[in-house]
């Protein structure tokens, strides 16, 4: 379990998003599943990592009405068949028992692969790539679902898309951090 305060860059720049929880760090067995989950198409893998998510979640509560996975980009989504963080975020749901809402939160614009860029390139990459369609999360407590996250990039761009669109607050919940 991963349980980590901000780091200093976070310190010093106010972020939209209230928090980002990690399950695991990013490493070993779950490094190779969450590889297979999301490269090679072994989407069965999301039913017990989202398994892990929600068991996390029921040792450490957080208030959210509402479960978004961080979206791809339709480009990105019909070249890989499947979004890895909406299948967590539906496992989740289900166990949860609450809803996850795929459609409210878009991807407007195609971004380079996060995994090449460093921290500064990583926030400019995802900058206005994400907005909020409708008022459907207008005044609710949002549940941001990935895989990974390394810097908080994509997850801060989510968040002010979110918080722009309506939302209350906005928390995000990874099944892995890197180190």
């Amino acid at each position: 379990m991963v349980t980590a305060g901000l780091c200093a860059r976070c310190r010093t720049a106010p972020l939209q998003i209230d928090r980002i929880c990690s399950v695991v760090y990013f490493e070993g067995a779950l490094r190779k599943a969450m590889h297979w989950l999301k490269y090679r198409g072994r989407t069965a893998l999301a039913d017990p990592l989202g398994g892990l998510m929600a068991e996390y979640w029921a040792q450490h509560p957080m208030q959210f009405d509402v479960i978004v996975p961080v979206p791809l980009h339709a480009d990105r989504l019909r070249k890989r068949g499947y979004n890895q963080a909406a299948l967590l975020a539906r496992q989740m749901a289900r166990r949860v028992g609450l809803m996850e809402e795929e459609q409210t939160l878009v991807r407007q614009r195609s971004t380079s692969r996060q995994v090449d860029l460093n921290a500064k390139q990583r926030k400019q990459n995802v900058r206005d790539a994400f907005h909020c369609s409708g008022d459907g999360l207008a005044g609710k407590q949002i549940l941001l679902i990935d895989d990974v996250c390394t810097t908080g990039a994509t997850l801060e761009a989510c968040a002010i898309a979110l918080l722009a669109g309506g939302a209350r607050n906005v928390q995000a919940l990874t099944l892995a951090r890197a180190r």
